[in-house]
């Protein structure tokens, strides 16, 4: 597999991950486990991808070494975290 396909699918379980993280931490800004995983997921996707997108990140992005996937991973936890907790919190103050 490409190194690229797999930095994604790491942040992309990685955002899932940390959304369910967040929704269990706080029930006020679950959004059930369905939303939390989709909010997760597509958190750390996006954020990961962004995150590959500066400078000092930007040659590691296709490549495929601890290190690179362990960035990858917190990366996409913590964006996938936050994607959820605006989510939740826009639900609640909807509601």
């Amino acid at each position: 597999m490409s190194g690229i396909l797999i930095n994604v699918i790491i942040q992309i379980v990685a955002g899932a991950l940390g959304g369910n993280a967040v929704g269990a931490a706080s029930k006020d800004l679950s959004l059930g486990t369905a939303g939390n995983t989709i909010a997760g997921a597509i958190g750390g996707s996006v954020g990961g991808q962004i995150l590959a997108l500066l400078p000092i990140l930007s040659n590691a992005a296709g490549s495929v070494d601890v290190g690179t996937l362990l960035g990858q991973a917190v990366g996409g936890g913590v964006a996938g975290a936050i994607v959820t907790a605006v989510v939740g919190l826009i639900k609640n103050k909807m509601a």
